[in-house]
């Protein structure tokens, strides 16, 4: 269960709508590095995570991506907010616009719509945790990519705000991956396949690999 406050985790104020920078700022929202897909696999791998305070994490660092979301959708609202038609088609939203007029709808800069196949909820603790520090490396690039082209500081600084957090999850995932595989045996990198890790050897003469007892 959650409890909803009503403000944002950070304020967005913005005083110039922009067709042209809500669609690419909309790719945090349901690109595939996006806010939902995030949200998403950090609910979902938490379930299978055997150490309860790697799950608590998820839980946090899942949490937190609803807030992103929040915030993300909030800036693609104003920049869309009381835009004419014509200023819509001069800023190349005029598909969007057919389909969503300028609802809050889940899709990459490109168009593509979101997709759950983009994130993974794999249930091996190890590789869950590797394809989340990836995921949160592919979301910082990806909002340098939008303040590379953003000018409007109020529109970059909560972006900027946003590329931090991604940052901290980062780290947060690479201290928990080094807590689980502190509690793995030595010689097993891996968590759930002990028995797919013993030794083997592979003898030039003998013309391929055969497992060592």
């Amino acid at each position: 269960m959650w409890n909803y406050e009503k403000r944002l985790q950070y304020p967005v104020n913005i005083k110039n709508p922009d067709g042209r920078i809500a669609q690419i700022i909309m790719s945090q929202y349901g690109g595939p590095d996006g806010e939902i897909g995030a949200s998403l696999r950090y609910l979902s791998q938490r379930f299978s995570m055997p150490n309860r305070k790697i799950m608590g994490v998820l839980n946090d660092i899942g949490t937190e991506e609803l807030a992103h979301l929040e915030i993300v959708s909030t800036i693609v609202h104003q920049l869309t907010r009381g835009l004419s038609v014509e200023e819509i088609e001069k800023s190349g939203l005029a598909p969007y616009y057919v389909d969503h007029t300028v609802g809050i709808w889940p899709q990459a800069a490109g168009g593509i719509p979101f997709n759950a196949c983009e994130f993974q909820s794999k249930g091996d603790a190890i590789t869950d945790l590797y394809e989340d520090m990836a995921a949160e490396q592919k979301a910082r690039s990806t909002y340098d990519n939008i303040l590379r082209m953003v000018k409007d500081p109020d529109v970059a600084d909560p972006i900027r705000f946003l590329r931090a957090r991604e940052i901290v999850h980062f780290q947060r995932f690479g201290e928990a991956l080094r807590i689980l595989q502190d509690e793995l045996d030595s010689k097993n990198f891996y968590a759930y396949n002990p028995s797919f890790d013993k030794p083997v050897s592979c003898p030039v003469s003998s013309g391929g690999c055969i497992e060592s007892n």
